[in-house]
């Protein structure tokens, strides 16, 4: 019991790319630099969102959701991975290690039936475009929010005790710079097979059942793109969708890989540079892919800027 218990007062070391200390240097700066990026893209999109009168649409609420989502993953995973890369002291609180565990799963989560709520708006917006105000009405949106955030972080409420208390057997080496389930599950002296049993019931819930209803929603969103016979009238639909079918593919193309394989299937090393990819590169490229094709934020932009149209013209 003493080994068992130790991770829970030492804390956990989080060997991350310890053994490449020219990639540490070099990672830091990556990833301090898709940080502050991150930080200000995501908090200009909810700033204009805020403050532009033509932003307060169901599209731009979920967006803003999006964003806010992104910055408390990336606040709450960066900045320990950044003490960790830009010093010798690789170590973390037990305390940290569940804090940091539990978000990541709860966020995670949040973000999977977040998109499929954006994608059920873009159907509505495009096939149903003239009943679009009645069925988004301002009380469905913070409902589908809220729902979207509560099962994420009912998700984590289940699966992040039930990772931390596994037996370790005195094991704190933990091969990774995040307190990542598949790597806090490697740590394990005991049979996991349940609790992965139980990880994947969960993730078909949270992570499968979100992108099988995104995949729907844009089925009748193809086939009425196809029946419309004006070119432009083509173009504008699939421009309405094209930033969010970017991050679907991006989002879920890492979280797949990540949490819907037995853990002894797990690369570190693999699973290192996707944590990687989706903690500081999807965060980043978010706000850019809804903004550089979008005329309304641009306008927006213009318009806390001082640039634009004045409020009456």
């Amino acid at each position: 019991m003493g080994r068992q218990n130790a991770s829970s007062s030492e804390g956990f070391i989080l060997v991350g790319f310890s053994d490449r200390p020219r990639l540490e240097l070099g990672l830091f700066v990556v990833v301090l630099a898709f940080y502050l990026l991150t930080l200000l893209g995501n908090m200009a999109i909810i700033l204009l969102s805020a403050l532009d009168a033509r932003l307060h649409t169901p599209m731009y609420f979920f967006l803003a959701n999006l964003s806010f989502l992104d910055v408390c993953f990336t606040t709450g995973s960066i900045p320990q991975m950044l003490y960790n890369l830009g010093g010798p002291d690789k170590t973390i609180s037990y305390v940290g290690c569940a804090v940091q565990l539990y978000f990541v799963l709860a966020l995670g989560g949040v973000e999977c039936v977040l998109l499929a709520v954006m994608a059920y708006d873009r159907y509505v917006a495009v096939c149903k475009p003239l009943h679009y105000a009645v069925i988004m009405h301002p009380r469905l949106c913070g409902q589908l929010a809220s729902a979207a955030w509560l099962s994420g972080f009912s998700n984590s409420l289940i699966m992040a005790p039930q990772t931390l208390l596994l037996p370790r057997c005195g094991h704190r080496r933990v091969d990774h710079f995040l307190c990542e389930m598949p790597a806090l599950i490697g740590l394990a002296c005991v049979d996991t097979t349940t609790l992965e049993a139980l990880a994947f019931a969960l993730a078909i819930f949270i992570i499968l059942t979100p992108l099988l209803l995104i995949l729907t929603s844009y089925g009748y969103i193809a086939r009425a793109v196809l029946r419309i016979r004006s070119v432009v009238g083509r173009r504008k639909a699939l421009n309405t969708c094209s930033s969010h079918l970017a991050v679907v593919w991006l989002f879920y193309g890492t979280i797949i890989y990540m949490y819907l394989q037995p853990a002894n299937a797990y690369s570190q090393d693999q699973g290192k540079f996707l944590t990687l990819f989706y903690t500081i590169v999807t965060p980043s490229v978010n706000p850019l892919i809804y903004t550089l094709r979008n005329k309304d934020v641009k306008e927006a932009v213009k318009k806390v800027l001082g640039k634009g149209p004045a409020q009456g013209q």
